[in-house]
C-alpha cells in the first residue's frame, strides 16, 4: 500500500505530515511513500531529500490523492479535498470532528475511513501519538518568544554600570502542555513567572519549574478540577468570579500574560477581560494561544496582532507551530509514524483497522460507511497527577513566632540536659583522677565545647562537606593550644604555638578558598 502526503492548502501553513526520516520508518513497515512536489519546501525539506529517502515525488494534488491508499496531512481537509476521498481510502489528519460535522458526514459518504489526530486518547500507551501535545509544546515555547519579540525589554533582571534593569513579570494562565512549555521557557529566560490553573494538583509541577503557583482562597480549587483526559473541567460561576477577581489584582503588575486555557469541544473561556487589559502597563504584551476558539482575552482578534489604546500589544496568532515548521513537522510526522505502527502490527504494509484497540477506536471518527464519533470512553484512565490531600498552610507571623519559641525551648532543654550529664561525668573524673590529668582534661573539655560553638556559628554556606569536620577539629586545637601556651615547659609552649599557627592556616585558608569558590557562582 502507498501512504502519501499532499501539500497543505491553508494559507500560511508551512508544516508537512511526512519527513524524509519518517518516510524511511514507514518503509520499514512495508509501505511505499509518495509526496506531492513542494509539500515539504516551507518546512525545510526539499524534493531531492525525499527522493534520497526513497519517496516518490508526484506533481499536483490530483496525482497524489489518486496514487495513495492512505493520505496523511496536517490541517483538516477542505471540502474539495474531502470530495477526493474514495471508497476504502484512509485519511489521517487533524479534524476537530465536533466542529466539522458536515465534513465528517462527507467523508463517511465517500466511503473513507478517517483517523483524527486530535482525538487520540490521552492514555499512557498513546503518548507517542499525541499530536496535540506535540504541537502544544511548540506553541507554548513560541508564545514566549513572540511575547519577548513584542515586549521590547529584557526578561531577566540585570545590574549594569548604567543602572539596574528589573526582571519581567510573566503570568501563564493554564498549566497544560502549552502552559508548562511556556513556564519552562519563561523561567529559563530569567523572568519572574506566575502560573494559574484550576487544577491544584499541578501546583507541584509549576513550582518544580521555578514558577509561583497562584492560589485562590476558594474551596472548589481544593477539589479535583480535571476531566477525563487530563483536561480542565468547566468551573462554577462562583469560582470564575473569584478567578477574575484574582486576575484583576494581578493585571497592573504583569508585563506579559500568556493564556492557554481550552476545554475540548468548547469555545475558549474568557479569562482576561477588557478592564484587565486597561489596567495593564503600557508596553505590556498578551499572547492568546486560545485565539482559534475565540480567545481567553476578551479583546483578542483571531490571526491578528494589534496595540490597544493604552499601549498593550495583543497577539492572536493561531499558527504558532507553523512558525517553527521544521521542528513541528518532525514531531508531527513522528506521531503519524507511531500511529501507522499500531495500524500495522504485522509490518507487512497492510492496515489492520482494529476497532477493539482503545487508541485506534478513540481516534477513528468515520469507518466502514459509518460515523464513529464520539468514541466510547477508553478502558484505561488517562494520565493525571494525583491531587494532594493536604495543601501546606502558610503560617501567620504569630504562628511562626510561636514555633520559633517552642524550638528554642526544646533546644535549651537539650543543652541543659547535656551540660548536666557532662557535669556529672566531670565530677566523677575529678573524684578518681590525679590532679595533673584533671588539669589537662579540663582544658580538653573546654576546648571541645568552645571550639565547636565557634565553628557552629559560622555561616553554613562557608562550610564545604569536607571542611565542616576539619574546621571544628582545628578550632578545638587552637583553643586547647592557647590554654597550654602559658605552661612553664618550653617544649609545651613551642608545640602549642605551632598548633595555633598550623590550625589557623587550615581554618582561615579554607574559608578564603570557599569564599572565592562561592563568588564564581554569584551573579554580577
Amino acid at each position: 500500500m502507498k501512504i502519501g502526503t499532499p501539500a497543505e492548502v491553508m494559507p500560511g501553513e508551512a508544516r508537512v505530515a511526512m519527513t524524509p526520516d519518517s518516510a524511511k520508518a514507514l518503509q520499514k513497515l512495508g509501505y511505499d511513500c509518495v509526496i506531492e512536489a513542494g509539500a515539504g519546501t516551507r518546512a525545510g525539506f526539499t524534493d531531492d531529500a525525499y527522493r534520497e529517502a526513497g519517496v516518490e515525488v508526484v506533481e499536483g494534488a490530483d496525482a497524489l490523492w489518486s496514487a495513495a491508499e492512505i493520505v496523511a496531512k496536517v490541517r483538516p481537509p477542505t471540502e474539495d479535498e474531502a470530495k477526493r476521498l474514495r471508497q476504502g481510502q484512509l485519511l489521517i489528519s487533524f479534524f476537530y470532528p465536533a466542529s466539522n460535522e458536515a465534513l465528517m458526514e462527507l467523508a463517511k459518504d465517500q466511503g473513507a475511513s478517517v483517523i483524527a489526530m486530535d482525538m487520540v486518547p490521552r492514555i499512557s500507551r498513546a503518548q507517542k501519538m499525541d499530536a496535540l501535545s506535540s504541537m502544544a509544546n511548540i506553541a507554548g515555547y513560541r508564545a514566549v518568544i513572540e511575547a519577548g519579540n513584542n515586549f521590547g525589554r529584557f526578561f531577566t533582571g540585570q545590574v549594569t554600570a548604567a543602572g539596574k534593569v528589573p526582571p519581567a513579570k510573566v503570568l501563564i494562565v493554564g498549566a497544560g502542555v502549552a502552559g508548562l512549555a511556556a513556564i519552562g521557557t519563561s523561567t529559563s529566560l530569567g523572568a519572574i513567572t506566575y502560573a494559574f490553573d484550576v487544577r491544584p494538583e499541578v501546583a507541584e509541577q509549576i513550582e518544580s519549574m521555578g514558577a509561583e503557583f497562584v492560589y485562590l482562597d476558594f474551596e472548589e480549587q481544593t477539589k479535583d478540577g480535571s476531566e477525563t483526559g487530563g483536561y480542565a473541567a468547566p468551573s462554577s460561576p462562583e469560582f470564575r468570579e473569584k478567578q477574575l477577581e484574582k486576575f484583576r489584582e494581578l493585571a497592573p503588575e504583569m508585563d506579559i500574560v500568556i493564556t492557554t486555557a481550552l476545554i475540548p469541544n468548547r469555545d475558549a473561556p474568557v479569562l482576561w477581560t477588557k478592564d484587565m487589559v486597561e489596567a495593564m502597563k503600557p508596553g505590556s504584551v498578551i499572547v492568546d494561544l486560545a485565539a482559534e476558539r475565540g480567545g481567553n482575552c476578551e479583546l483578542t482578534r483571531k490571526d491578528e496582532k494589534f496595540v490597544t489604546d493604552n499601549g498593550v500589544t495583543i497577539v492572536g496568532y493561531t499558527d504558532f507551530p507553523s512558525r517553527m515548521a521544521t521542528q513541528s513537522s518532525t514531531l508531527y510526522a513522528t506521531n503519524i509514524r507511531h500511529m501507522m505502527t499500531d495500524l500495522t502490527p504485522e509490518k507487512d504494509g497492510t492496515v489492520n483497522h482494529n476497532m477493539d484497540d482503545d487508541v485506534i477506536r478513540g481516534a477513528t471518527i468515520a469507518h466502514a460507511g459509518e460515523v464513529t464519533f464520539p468514541p466510547p470512553p477508553p478502558k484505561v484512565k488517562a494520565i493525571a497527577a494525583a491531587p494532594k490531600k493536604d495543601k501546606p498552610k502558610e503560617l501567620t507571623p504569630e504562628e511562626k513566632r510561636a514555633q520559633e519559641i517552642a524550638a528554642f525551648k526544646a533546644q535549651t532543654k537539650n543543652q541543659v540536659a547535656l551540660l548536666g550529664v557532662g557535669g556529672v561525668l566531670m565530677l566523677l573524673v575529678g573524684l578518681v583522677a590525679p590532679p595533673s590529668f584533671l588539669q589537662h582534661f579540663i582544658v580538653f573539655v573546654l576546648a571541645v565545647f568552645v571550639g565547636f560553638q565557634v565553628i557552629w556559628n559560622v555561616s553554613h554556606s562557608l562550610h564545604t562537606p569536607l571542611m565542616a569536620v576539619t574546621n571544628a577539629i582545628s578550632s578545638i586545637i587552637i583553643l586547647g593550644a592557647l590554654m597550654q601556651i602559658g605552661s612553664g615547659s618550653w617544649l609545651v609552649i613551642l608545640l602549642a604555638a605551632l598548633s595555633v599557627f598550623m590550625a589557623g592556616i587550615n581554618i582561615f585558608g579554607g574559608f578564603l578558598v570557599t569564599r572565592r569558590m562561592l563568588a564564581m557562582f554569584q551573579k554580577s
